[in-house]
């Protein structure tokens, strides 16, 4: 992940490297200001001259204009979100602006290190350790799955099904995705391949009746907990988002999970924001995070969303689901 955003920090740091030298050549020129022309000057002139006069500069616009335009076209290239550009990017120059520095410092190393902080800060939103959670829970907890057709919903149950029972957590499918054809044998095969039981209606049935008996199930037979998959819908069918909706009030999840494609870009954002309207999403998983060299999704998911980035389907077997790791995924966003 990342690696485009990574290729476009080169013209950033240039910028930067720029900056710092123009403020340099500024302090070897500069001479204190006579008091005539300091009660004429603006306030803000007045702080820089004294600043340069003691061998230190502060920060203003100017400086951090160059920089962030090369920042900001980076970050769209990679597919973070406009407005979610422009809010890191704000951020970044308020914290900046009117920060004094020594010349020796360098403007490229305050800029990075804010936008560090600034990232890590959009990525990390909401995170909480998901076995612990589970742990501590009320048993069986609830956890429903949506998104759109094809992005690896029921895959990713079925890896998130291994993955607990790594842990210590026994599951039980429900295939609420009622109206798809061939959706029951999809998620049997891996049901069959994992030795789970699969809780399903005929097609056409209604979706929170098979998740409402997945729960009965897990209650009667001290199964700790119930991954329930949905109809893979797009954002914008209605009766299919009331369904969800109608899901979300009936069976009352203890996790309502969005899957969608680390691939897809603003499409993946758009999507997030219409189901965290249907369904109040606690959290997303990004399939194909393998093959994606952006990353931008996961930062606009997580923002525009307010809902962590649980985990990244890095692969087509059951073992190939990675744990997000906020900060991990930040150092190899801003390394070299």
């Amino acid at each position: 992940m990342f690696d485009g955003l990574k290729e476009k920090l080169g013209a950033f740091r240039e910028d930067a490297a720029d900056v710092a030298e123009e403020q340099a050549d500024a302090q070897a020129d500069s001479e204190a200001p006579d008091a005539a022309a300091e009660e004429s000057a603006d306030p803000s002139f007045t702080d820089r001259a004294k600043s340069l006069a003691t061998g230190k500069v502060i920060l203003d616009a100017d400086d951090l204009e160059g920089p962030l335009w090369d920042l900001e076209m980076a970050l769209l290239e990679n597919d973070v979100e406009m407005e979610v550009a422009e809010e890191i990017l704000d951020g970044i120059e308020a914290e900046l602006v009117g920060e004094q520095k020594t010349i020796t410092d360098s403007t490229e190393s305050l800029i990075e290190d804010a936008l560090r902080e600034a990232l890590l800060d959009v990525v990390s939103v909401g995170q909480f350790d998901f076995v612990e959670r589970l742990a501590v829970a009320d048993k069986p907890v609830v956890i429903v799955f949506t998104g759109v057709n094809g992005v690896g919903k029921t895959t990713t149950i079925a890896k998130l099904s291994k993955y607990l029972e790594s842990r210590g957590f026994s599951s039980v499918l429900a295939n609420g995705d009622t109206y798809r054809a061939g959706a029951n044998e999809q998620i049997e095969v891996h049901a069959d391949r994992l030795d789970r039981e699969l809780i399903s209606h005929e097609q056409g049935g209604d979706p929170a009746a098979v998740i409402y008996d997945a729960v009965e199930y897990a209650t009667a037979n001290d199964i700790d907990v119930v991954l329930g998959d949905t109809a893979g819908r797009l954002h914008t069918s209605d009766d299919l988002m009331s369904q969800l909706s109608k899901i979300d009030r009936v069976v009352e999840p203890d996790l309502t999970i969005f899957v969608d494609e680390a691939v897809a870009g603003q499409d993946a954002v758009n999507r997030a924001a219409e189901f965290d309207d249907a369904a109040n999403i606690d959290g997303a998983i990004l399939t194909k995070a393998d093959a994606d060299t952006h990353g931008g999704a996961a930062i606009s998911i997580a923002k525009v969303t307010g809902a962590p980035i649980l985990f990244l389907g890095t692969g087509q077997g059951y073992d190939d689901l990675q744990v997000f790791d906020p900060e991990a995924v930040v150092e190899e966003l801003l390394g070299e």
